[in-house]
């Protein structure tokens, strides 16, 4: 099975868990979540600590983000920035992402008024950024890093790096100390904490897998290389976790796991032309998954299940999840 485009994507949309917790100014600790289904998961905690409003802050990678003042122009670089500014009742100046139309953010009629950034998610254009007079620009660190020079002295530029959902936490928690929106932040910190919390109260004994793609060359999200995946052990068991290498996948791979319940994020690429799980249907193996037999194959919003990644984005998952593995 050859390497699938869907794949390269999917690489620059999710990065591999493997930093330490998200920790500084503005940022709260939480437990680590491993990969896989090794070990028990430690609860997660409820409560969260006061966040101060603040000129400077350290993020996760420990660089130091420093405004003269609060930020009233921001531009979105990653649909993880939109997520949050939507958690702190904010609206970005532009963005790339498209997870703005969703109905739990802005919707498509509000979201056709937000300024688009041309030259898409990879390459996103410098002049056109600029042209916003940002008072700062967020983006993915291992993708948009690289326009940090052509940035300099023209805006602050700020390289955010989610390695889970504790990471986004602590990016939130960041982004309303810089906006003052302090109480917003403890607000959409605690909702989120609150739903995992209740979620694993009562994990399901059901067998759940995600996968990713636009054919069948498709990719498996893993606990230890997805934020979303990563919330799965805690709520369902799991039977996936990374090889270490980026790989190919195989429907007898997924028919040997036993899965119950199978997520399906269906990646479009220049417009698309259909649904994954209906591309994968026409490999006899597909209807013998258990999950396809009971009809328990989801498809599901790949702007939030795969981009999101923010605190909203993953109480969406989390709802739909749950829901879902009943």
């Amino acid at each position: 099975m050859s390497h699938a485009p869907s794949r390269f994507v999917r690489s620059w949309l999710t990065v591999a868990v493997a930093g330490s917790v998200l920790v500084g100014c503005g940022s709260s600790p939480g437990e680590r979540e491993g990969g896989g289904d090794a070990a028990p998961r430690a609860r997660t905690e409820v409560t969260v600590a006061p966040i101060k409003a603040a000129t400077e802050v350290t993020d996760a990678k420990g660089v130091t983000i420093s405004l003269k003042k609060r930020p009233e122009r921001i531009v979105c670089l990653f649909a993880l920035c939109d997520d949050i500014l939507t958690e702190l009742g904010i609206v970005p100046t532009a963005t790339n992402s498209a997870l703005l139309a969703h109905p739990d953010f802005l919707g498509e009629s509000r979201a056709g008024k937000v300024a688009v950034v041309p030259g898409g998610f990879i390459a996103p254009e410098v002049e056109a950024i600029l042209s916003h007079k940002p008072d700062l620009v967020i983006g993915l660190g291992d993708t948009h890093g690289k326009l940090a020079p052509a940035l300099k002295g023209a805006t602050t530029f700020w390289a955010m790096q989610p390695e889970s959902w504790e990471d986004s936490v602590g990016y939130l928690r960041d982004t309303a100390a810089l906006t003052g929106r302090t109480a917003q932040g403890e607000k959409a910190e605690r909702a989120f904490r609150t739903k995992l919390a209740k979620a694993e109260q009562t994990p399901s004994d059901r067998t759940a897998l995600i996968i990713y793609g636009s054919d069948e060359n498709f990719g498996v999200a893993t606990p230890d290389g997805d934020v979303t995946a990563g919330l799965f052990p805690k709520i369902a068991a799991y039977p996936w976790k990374s090889r270490g290498v980026e790989g190919s996948y195989s429907l007898e791979e997924i028919l040997a796991k036993d899965v119950d319940v199978l997520f399906v994020e269906t990646m479009s690429f220049g417009g698309g032309d259909g649904k994954l799980s209906e591309k994968l249907a026409k490999n006899p193996l597909w209807s013998k998954i258990p999950a396809v037999k009971n009809g328990d194959v989801h498809e599901v919003n790949s702007e939030v299940w795969a981009k999101g990644r923010g605190t909203r984005s993953m109480g969406i998952v989390l709802d739909e999840a749950t829901a879902a593995l009943r």
